[in-house]
């Protein structure tokens, strides 16, 4: 039987950020969900049990480190969860690391398909 998918979801309220992203994962063969905002990515989880999240910071209704916090106490520590945003400042990174992310990727340092590497990296799998 073939092996399943890897499962990403991509939380992030910029529609073209998610249309490129979900073209590159598919590409690699990753299943992909998507959601536009950390209410919504959280329900996701919930749902779509991903076996890796990236997740931005800034959004409406709720920020990438509100739902890193509310992940926290739901103890959901199976997947892996990397911060995909364009907060690089030190304190940004660092609030995120110690809120539980894996890793935290800044988007204007990464090309799409950097950053399919870096999941794949985060996931101990094969490039």
């Amino acid at each position: 039987m073939p092996e399943k998918p890897t499962k990403v979801l991509i939380v992030d309220d910029d529609p073209f950020i998610l249309d490129m992203y979900v073209l590159k994962f598919k590409e690699r063969g990753f299943e992909v969900v998507t959601a536009t905002d950390g209410k919504l990515g959280l329900v996701k989880i919930n749902e779509e049990k991903p076996d890796v999240v990236l997740l931005d910071v800034v959004m409406p209704t709720m920020d990438g480190f509100d739902v890193l916090q509310e992940l926290k106490k739901q103890e959901k520590t199976a997947m892996k969860i990397i911060m995909l945003t364009n907060l690089g400042q030190k304190e940004d990174v660092e609030r995120g690391m110690s809120l539980g992310a894996d890793d935290y990727v800044i988007k204007a340092h990464f090309t799409p398909s950097e950053v399919v590497n870096k999941v794949m990296s985060v996931m101990g799998m094969q490039k």
